[in-house]
């Protein structure tokens, strides 16, 4: 007799790029892994949730996060964030350089979902807001290739921000440094652009195939011209980064008109944008669905094509797979959107997440902590942000149909934590 599924999701609608799954079919789960995907799956599990009606995608992988609190200006703590948006896996872009890099493996280990990263060219990291690029003493090759040689099963690649106030009078120099890195090591770049100097067209023509524009729909850089779209045809990956500052509707739908879809959807999620416009990962892919990209595409780059540039064991419900799920809910009420320029986009429903597992486990709901007193808050900021809080408030009031399979009630104590 086979051995009982230690959980099995039923009745969603199952939707896996990854995978090659689509349907109503549902998802077991045993010992930590995905064991079966399929319609009718005998009910012999320790717990069922019925999820009827509800999107099953693969646990959400965000290519571009800050995810180190207490090191630098721009982290933030994803546990907080994971439980009600259904991102499993965080890659941390850059907050830490070869000099942090052992501070970063620590706090990623005590974390509840999986964090990997991207080194930083610059040996200390985003310990401020910007300029690591300026010393170009820090920016060491030969440093960067022997943290990733050491930590390799955290780091997946190397990160260089590229825009006037990061390297001063450097230029490309940090790219190309971070490029000697990458190379050595056999992993990829991911490059920030912003203002200029220097020029988008030189940095672009130094990536290679498998690297990373990241900010590639930023009002401030626009790619869209002949340069980008040489980029984009010999194979550099174009990445959302939202951001504080860097989506534009109007440059993601040129891209789109212009056949230069993005592959990967992510955040740049770190302590400023988490107020606004970013939020989260669910609100970035609507946005992408509000500029013309379909749904399935939406998810494509939000679970397969992040796991697969960095080469992660993520993005998939294949059975094997790590159990990593995200459960969503759809809600046919429009919803009006903003850019990082204040450009809006109006879509007639929006994605709100039920529930969060990795490798198996739910995730448990709790509050974040307040923002740290570096970070600037706009009064509407400060009203999303008290929205939000309410908004969780009453979601953690509400009796929820647990992994246990009986009613249960979120710890009302967590509003202090």
């Amino acid at each position: 007799m086979p051995e009982p599924y230690d959980l099995l999701l039923t009745g969603g609608e199952v939707l896996d790029p990854g995978g090659g799954q689509r349907g109503r079919l549902d998802v077991a789960i045993r010992g930590g892994l995905i064991a079966d995907v399929g319609a009718g799956l005998p009910g012999d599990a320790h717990a069922t949730v019925d999820v009827t009606g509800d999107l099953v995608l693969p646990g959400l992988v965000d290519l571009h996060t800050h995810v180190y609190p207490g090191a630098g200006y721009w982290g933030l703590d994803p546990d907080p964030i994971a439980w009600h948006t259904g991102v499993t896996t965080w890659v941390d872009a850059g907050s830490a350089g070869a000099y942090s890099v052992a501070g970063l493996r620590e706090f990623a280990a005590s974390r509840r979902v999986r964090v990997r990263a991207l080194l930083n060219i610059a040996g200390q990291g985003l310990s401020a807001r910007t300029g690591e690029g300026v010393d170009l003493a820090n920016c060491d090759p030969d440093l960067a290739a022997r943290a990733i040689r050491e930590h390799r099963d955290l780091l997946c690649g190397v990160k260089v921000r590229i825009d006037r106030e990061t390297v001063g009078d450097n230029g490309v120099e940090p790219l190309r440094r971070g490029l000697i890195a990458a190379r050595e090591c056999g992993v990829p770049v991911m490059v920030h652009i912003g203002t200029t100097p220097p020029a988008l067209a030189d940095v672009l023509e130094l990536l290679r195939p498998g690297d990373i524009l990241t900010h590639c729909a930023s009002g401030l850089g626009r790619p869209t011209g002949p340069a980008a779209r040489e980029a984009y045809a010999r194979g550099v990956l174009f990445d959302i980064g939202h951001g504080s500052g860097a989506f534009a509707f109007d440059v993601a739908e040129a891209q789109l008109a212009s056949g230069m879809p993005p592959h990967t959807i992510s955040t740049d999620l770190h302590a400023r944008s988490v107020y606004g416009p970013v939020f989260d990962l669910p609100t970035t892919m609507t946005k992408l669905i509000a500029a013309g990209l379909p749904l399935d595409e939406v998810v494509a780059s939000v679970t397969i094509r992040p796991a697969t540039a960095l080469g992660l064991q993520a993005g998939s419900l294949a059975p094997g797979s790590p159990a990593d799920v995200a459960v969503f809910t759809r809600i046919d009420q429009p919803q009006e959107l903003t850019d990082a320029h204040r450009q809006t986009r109006t879509v007639p429903f929006r994605l709100v997440n039920r529930h969060t597992f990795v490798g198996g486990r739910r995730l448990p709901a709790q509050f974040a902590a307040p923002p740290p007193p570096w970070v600037p808050l706009t009064e509407g900021q400060t009203t999303a942000l008290r929205e939000r809080e309410n908004a969780f408030r009453d979601l953690l009031s509400t009796p929820l149909v647990g992994v246990d399979g009986l009613a249960e009630q979120f710890p009302r104590d967590i509003e202090e934590s």
